[in-house]
């Protein structure tokens, strides 16, 4: 994978426009968590330090495209950005109409992209006003970099020079270092509620790792094929084929995916709902499994603490609530204390990190979800083919 990197560029007096991903949570008009403005932040400063006249965009939230609404703007985001770096942050609505007079080493940041008329459909008229803004593009929205709009992709097509900022280039080296060239044995935990969503993340893994731990109600699906009863767990019966056919190939290739021994369950969805903890082959028809059992989560533990290389998308039962918690958090720790390089995203998995405060025990920590996937996957992102090609230019 080759592209320009932001750090291989004489920055002074030039115009730089930079997307970054501050798509970040807001209540009330205050940012609830500002980790992607955190994340942002060394892309700004670099810019600044080198004499750059700084122009940054976003999108926030899903705004009518071509309609100014109070709500999207990225006010609050200006305001925290503006506390974080001790200065004030102008904010500029009509960009596009009358460019920004920017002084060197300032940085403004430019209202919601999403407010623009064609920004979804990564319109070529809207893509050049974008390019027309700066001398240098710098993409580091990893987040939307599976996104061909006019801000990721279209911006970067006609802009004089477009690079990848700090941000993104870190992520695709520690995607890189995780899947073109893994240590081995290889580990990969994909969580989640279906495997419908995210079948073709169990298919691509399948053929690269040496362990696939599934977990959630995708567990539930694997329970099933290996002939186990779920009782009136979240099920997807109709893939119990797919899951068998993977359990098949992983098997004849020496490779395995782990069936829990043991499991955790309740009668219903609910905080207050009493923990029971079992054997696979004793769920009643009643029961709902919740969580993977201890036996299985030492399993699991001993699995990682080998492993080279850990992939994590996703919890292992409803950790939401604790006493459902007990597998996501022994696995959470099993990373933390492991050697291997671990790549950790998605927006659950974040929220696990942070709640059994693993943060700086995760190699690397990704900011995307459905971009991560993607790549996970084996898709082209569209924002890094671009930055691909222009690097050929």
């Amino acid at each position: 994978m080759s592209f320009i990197k932001l750090t291989d560029l004489d920055l002074a007096g030039k115009r730089v426009l930079i997307r970054s991903d501050l798509n970040v949570p807001v209540k009330n008009g205050k940012v609830t968590s500002d980790a992607r403005i955190t994340a942002s932040m060394p892309t700004f400063e670099h810019c600044i330090k080198a004499g750059a006249k700084v122009m940054v965009m976003s999108h926030l939230g899903r705004p009518e495209e071509g309609v100014f609404s109070e709500e999207d703007s990225l006010k609050p985001v200006a305001d925290t950005l503006g506390a974080k770096m001790g200065r004030e942050i102008r904010l500029i609505r009509d960009y596009l109409d009358t460019p920004p007079e920017v002084a060197d080493g300032e940085l403004v940041l430019l209202d919601n992209v999403r407010f623009n008329k064609g920004e979804g459909k990564d319109n070529e008229a809207l893509s050049k006003q974008y390019a027309a803004l700066c001398d240098v593009f710098v993409m580091d929205a990893f987040g939307t970099a599976h996104r061909a709009q006019a801000s990721t992709h279209g911006a970067g097509k006609f802009a004089p020079t477009a690079c990848a900022g700090l941000l993104l280039a870190e992520e695709l080296d520690a995607l890189q270092k995780a899947l073109a060239n893994p240590a081995r044995p290889m580990v990969a935990i994909v969580g989640g509620s279906k495997v419908s969503t995210k079948l073709t993340v169990l298919e691509a893994l399948s053929e690269k790792v040496d362990q696939m731990v599934v977990g959630g109600g995708i567990a539930n699906t694997f329970l099933a094929a290996a002939g186990f009863p779920v009782g009136k767990s979240l099920c997807e019966h109709d893939l119990i084929p797919t899951a068998q056919a993977l359990m098949a190939k992983m098997t004849a290739r020496g490779a395995t995916i782990p069936i829990a021994t043991d499991v955790v369950c309740g009668k219903k969805f609910d905080e207050n709902e009493p923990a029971v903890a079992k054997n696979a082959a004793d769920v009643a028809e009643d029961d709902m499994i919740f969580d993977i059992g201890p036996n299985s989560a030492q399993d699991l533990a001993d699995i990682i603490a080998k492993a080279g290389t850990i992939v994590w998308n996703g919890p292992v039962g409803v950790f939401e609530f604790d006493q459902f918690g007990a597998g996501t958090k022994a696995i959470s720790m099993a990373i933390a204390n492991a050697a291997g390089f671990s790549l950790a995203g998605g927006g659950d998995t974040i929220a696990a990190i942070q709640k059994y405060d693993i943060y700086d025990k995760v190699s690397y920590i990704s900011t995307a979800g459905g971009a991560f996937l993607e790549y996970l996957e084996g898709k082209t992102l569209p924002a890094v083919a671009m930055l691909e090609s222009r690097a050929k230019d």
